[in-house]
This record gives C-alpha cells, sequence and structure tokens, in this order.
C-alpha cells in the first residue's frame, strides 16, 4: 500500500488546486477523481475568475490547473475515492485502483445536480433533460429549450442556450432574478429568452422524448404548459460526501462542516469547495478553498513531526 502526506478526495477546480499548492509545499500528494476539471468542464465562460481579462471556459482553465498540479508533482489516480477509514492516525482510503494510506484528507468532491423529483422526469436524462448547455445545446440549436432552478447557474445557462438560435424559457422560483448583476441584466435585455418569475415545473412531458413541460405559478397559482425540446435543470446540488461513511460531521444536506482553516471535527481531514457547508459555489472561492485547506494540511502535518515553527511559504513558493 502506498504512503502518502496528503491525500485528496476529488479532482475538480478545489482538488486541483489544493493538490498544486501541496506538492509545491514538498507533500508527496495523491489526487483521486474520474475526470480533472469535474462539473467546471461544463461551463463554457467564467467570467470572474481573477486573471483572465475575457471569459475562460472550464474546459481550458482546468487542464491548466491540472497541468500546474501535476508537473509540480502530484499524482492521479483515476478512481473515485469509495471508502475512508481511520488506521491509528493515518487515513486509508480505498478505490477501485487499489488503497493508499495517507497523513492528511483534503475532502474535495464536489457535489451531484440535484433531480426536480416530479412526475415524468426519471429516465428522461439524456433524452431531453441536461445540466450542461454548452455539452447538449448545440443538438437543441433552434428549437424551444427550457431552463429550471435559481441562483447563478440558470441565469448563466440561459445565456448559454440564447446563442444557438432557438427561443429560451427560464423558469425561475423566486420574484426576481438572484444572480449577478450582469448576468441579470443580459438576461432581461435578451429578446431569445424568456423568465417566468415565480414559476416551478410539476410535470415533464415526454413521447419518448421530451416534448413540454407543466408548470405553476407560486403567487397565482395557475397552471399551464410549455412546449420544449429540452429541459435543463439546475435544481441544487447534493455533497458528495456519502464516501465518508460517517467519518466527519456534516449537515442537514450532507455538507462537510469546517471551521475558518476548512478543519473537520477529525484532525487531519480538511473539505474545500462545494462539498463543504459554507461554500459560496464559485470556482474562484473552490479553488481558494483547495489552496487554503493544502496549507492548512502542511501545517498540520508540521505540527505532527513537532515542527517549532509552520508553514508560512517563501516568495518562490507562494
Amino acid at each position: 500500500m502506498a504512503d502518502y502526506d496528503v491525500a485528496i478526495a476529488g479532482d475538480g477546480i478545489a482538488g486541483l488546486t489544493a493538490a498544486l499548492f501541496s506538492a509545491r509545499y514538498g507533500r508527496s500528494t495523491v489526487v483521486f477523481g474520474s475526470l480533472a476539471g469535474g462539473e467546471l468542464l461544463s461551463i463554457e465562460a467564467i467570467e470572474d475568475f481573477p486573471g483572465f481579462a475575457s471569459p475562460v471556459s472550464g474546459y481550458e482553465l482546468c487542464p491548466t490547473v491540472f497541468e500546474q498540479a501535476s508537473t509540480a508533482g502530484a499524482e492521479f489516480k483515476m478512481a473515485e475515492v469509495d471508502a475512508v477509514e481511520r488506521d491509528g492516525a493515518d487515513l486509508v482510503l480505498r478505490s477501485a485502483e487499489g488503497d493508499v494510506r495517507a497523513r492528511s484528507l483534503i475532502v474535495a468532491s464536489g457535489a451531484a445536480f440535484a433531480e426536480l423529483d416530479v412526475p415524468g422526469e426519471e429516465g428522461m436524462e439524456g433524452r431531453g433533460i441536461s445540466h450542461c448547455a454548452s455539452c447538449d445545446g448545440p443538438i437543441f440549436g433552434g428549437k424551444p429549450v427550457g431552463v429550471v432552478g435559481a441562483g447563478n447557474d440558470p441565469v448563466q445557462e440561459a445565456l448559454t442556450l440564447s446563442n444557438y438560435g432557438g427561443s429560451v424559457h427560464l423558469f425561475y422560483p423566486d420574484s426576481e432574478l438572484e444572480a449577478q448583476e450582469t448576468y441579470k441584466q443580459r438576461v432581461v435585455e435578451n429578446p431569445a429568452i424568456t423568465v417566468y418569475y415565480d414559476t416551478v415545473v410539476t410535470e415533464v412531458l415526454a413521447d419518448g422524448a421530451l416534448t413540454g413541460v407543466r408548470v405553476r405559478n407560486t403567487s397565482s397559482s395557475e397552471e399551464s404548459q410549455v412546449e420544449l425540446s429540452a429541459l435543463f435543470v439546475y435544481a441544487g446540488l447534493v455533497p458528495r460526501s456519502g464516501f465518508l461513511g460517517g467519518l466527519v460531521q456534516v449537515d442537514e444536506r450532507g455538507a462537510v462542516v469546517t471551521d475558518g482553516n476548512l478543519r473537520t471535527d477529525v484532525p487531519g481531514v480538511f473539505a474545500a469547495g462545494i462539498v463543504r457547508a459554507g461554500s459560496a459555489g464559485h470556482a474562484v472561492t473552490s479553488a481558494g478553498d483547495g489552496a487554503t485547506a493544502a496549507i492548512a494540511a502542511h501545517r498540520y502535518l508540521l505540527e505532527q513531526d513537532g515542527a517549532a515553527t509552520g508553514g508560512t511559504p517563501s516568495r518562490a513558493v507562494a
């Protein structure tokens, strides 16, 4: 069984950044995941990531950070972590690529898209229901499509879908858009996008493939039917923390609870990105989490080794 200073569960932007910082601090580091970049790879235009004058896509940003981390010495295993167990002061991570032992763990496993949990939805993934506008939007070019959800994600994805020539129906549960002002303004001014405020999807309609949705206005209780070729669902996120098996404290959503230094209630275990409770959910904040967690893990290991001083990097390493 291979031994590492730091193991990272998850290879999204939080995990990749944690790997970069951990390796640059000289820690033997292994990262588990199935797709370097995770869900961020499907984002076509990230407009608020520092250092880019123009929007950068997730499929441009993430491979760059992956290459940085690999060059710094981080190792990558193309497998998800199935379970984590305590072995004395260490942790054992089990996966399809074998077991490893680590002195510390950074949980950066992200979250999965939640379902609407409405009639007709089951089995429609890939038959009209999607979670990736840049991936599947071109398939439905020129056709009417819907977007459902709250927050920034559905607003951004509606803007992406409007580039493919069809009408976009944005079903929003609140009386106003709760998103960044720049996105809100663009949606309101975009003639291809119709916003249905105070509206929820109550049923997915299909005849082999998706044909439309039934919606309800929560203010008036009025119901209507909208014909669609596809529905892009952003109904929230479910933290991927089940593999921890109760090792650390999680909240009612399953998000990992941490302190300000991203430490969990178990010494040597940290969490970063949208898997942790209180995450802001942006690419830049997840990357910041990854860096913070890696530095915290480094300092924890220094303490374990009895070091008298701790962890401030030189300018060459920062």
